[in-house]
């Protein structure tokens, strides 16, 4: 069991940045492709004796430039999948924003309880929004309809929503694994990101950096 959470936690990671890498490189692309015509437009000018094969290049690139209207499209799905996969993976290591002072406050068993409560209500959440996201893609199924700028692919929009219940169902699996480590004890609360903690810690060790140098 230990070797497949390993292994999920890998892919789950190889996802993210798999994600982030193709949105880079298509958007990367797609500037270079629309800015790249105007190059050989402009060397078509200024050498008179080569102006048609540079004007037979430029013309090429911005027709190029003109049927890559999905990349854009394809920068979206992309975006929506590293959101909602990414969501579970915030949750897994600790990274979501919270805000705790009043609970930090609070005795050691009080603070356990409502950390207890805290996770019962993100699961309950969690689950009516997989639930109904998981309706809402089968209703889109069913109506097979095409993602825009992508559907000359045969990309439908289930194709790119389906990631959204998947993404709720990870975050579920998520959060009963935190439920479950604070119901041993393994763990108090929700292991959150606090801003003020880390803005904090960067202003001192931007202030350590400083008198060293």
């Amino acid at each position: 069991m230990s070797r497949f959470l390993r292994a999920w936690a890998h892919l789950e990671e190889g996802l993210v940045a798999f994600l982030l890498a193709l949105m880079t490189l298509v958007t990367f692309s797609y500037v270079m492709v629309n800015n790249l015509y105007t190059v050989f437009y402009d060397a078509a000018d200024a050498l008179p004796f080569a102006e048609t094969p540079l004007l037979a290049i430029g013309d090429f690139i911005i027709d190029l430039a003109q049927r890559m209207t999905w990349s854009v499209a394809l920068t979206k799905a992309c975006f929506a999948w590293l959101i909602f996969l990414g969501i579970a993976y915030i949750v897994r290591i600790g990274a979501n924003i919270g805000v705790d002072l009043l609970i930090r406050l609070l005795p050691v068993t009080l603070r356990r309880g409502v950390g207890i409560v805290t996770c019962l209500i993100c699961i309950a959440y969690t689950a009516l929004f997989m639930v109904a996201s998981a309706t809402w893609v089968q209703a889109l199924m069913r109506a097979g309809i095409g993602a825009e700028d992508l559907d000359r692919y045969g990309v439908l929009q289930w194709h790119i929503t389906v990631v959204v219940p998947v993404g709720f169902l990870l975050v579920l699996v998520r959060l009963i694994e935190v439920l479950i480590r604070m119901l041993r004890g393994k763990q108090i609360t929700m292991e959150l990101t606090n801003e003020s903690t880390e803005a904090l810690k960067l202003q001192d060790e931007a202030s350590l950096e400083g008198k060293s140098s």
